[in-house]
């Protein structure tokens, strides 16, 4: 009897280091999504909000990893709309040291290439698409590497030990593609697909720079681009402008989700 005495308090107390053990570990870490309309959904056409100026919705690629991760606690910064300079001024603050996960997503809008792309649709000569494309891709490299280069290191100031994935822009245009009558010439796919290869070439260098990785959505989506027959993305929409040229609801779950997955778990 003595025994057992002894042995029930050992029982109850094993018990409880396991309980709180499990409890410990159920929160497995925080996430914190930054970034533009590409992060929040937009060209999937569902949204907490369709009202508000931010637009998130629920079939992002952040909401969609959150909801296969639901131990992570998730934090939405993103924003539809937003430049580096808005990563700085209202996003970055959401990162708090207990951050393991971020990713980013942002540079399109600092050398207004969405407005790049709208010219070369409206557009009948194919020099005035190049040229908008030559335009863009001059301001991604002269300026905004060091505006990356600022977000980068704000991240890493926030949040020291957190894993962060910058995640790049796919190539919009299939070259050879189907487009119909009414399409884009090889000549403009090619320069704004171009355009996309120039922004991926910055944001990646500066990632590495920063130490952190690159999701290259260009590889992600590559198959599904624009005209390709099986596309991943929305074209020029003239009924909802702001839909135009971003990832659809397959790009958000069979393109970028499972790259961010081979990265992150």
């Amino acid at each position: 009897m003595r025994a057992l005495r002894v042995l029930v308090p050992l029982l109850l107390l094993a018990a409880a280091t396991l309980l709180g053990g499990a409890t410990a570990s159920a929160a497995t870490g925080k996430y914190v999504a930054l970034g533009d309309s590409y992060a929040v959904g937009v060209g999937t056409y569902t949204y907490d909000s369709p009202a508000t100026n931010c637009r998130r919705g629920p079939l992002s690629y952040p909401r969609l990893w959150a909801a296969a991760h639901p131990s992570t606690s998730f934090v939405e910064a993103s924003c539809s709309g937003a430049t580096t300079a808005d990563i700085l001024s209202s996003q970055v603050a959401s990162i708090t040291p207990d951050t393991t996960l971020v990713t980013v997503q942002v540079g399109g809008n600092d050398v207004g290439f969405v407005s790049v792309l709208e010219n070369c649709i409206l557009t009948i000569s194919d020099q005035d698409c190049v040229n908008g494309v030559n335009t863009a891709k001059a301001a991604a490299q002269a300026t905004l590497p060091g505006a990356l280069a600022s977000v980068y290191s704000a991240i890493r100031a926030h949040a020291p030990n957190a894993r962060v994935v910058v995640i790049g822009y796919p190539r919009f245009y299939k070259i050879g593609g189907n487009c119909g009558i009414f399409g884009l010439s090889d000549t403009e796919r090619s320069a704004i697909d171009s355009g996309s290869d120039v922004l991926a070439g910055v944001i990646a260098a500066q990632a590495a720079a920063a130490g952190f990785t690159f999701l290259d959505g260009r590889t992600a989506f590559t198959g599904h681009e624009i005209c390709s027959g099986s596309e991943w993305m929305t074209s020029l929409q003239w009924d909802k402008i702001d839909e135009s040229y971003h990832p659809n609801t397959l790009g958000h779950k069979n393109g970028y989700l499972p790259a961010l997955e081979a990265l992150v778990g």
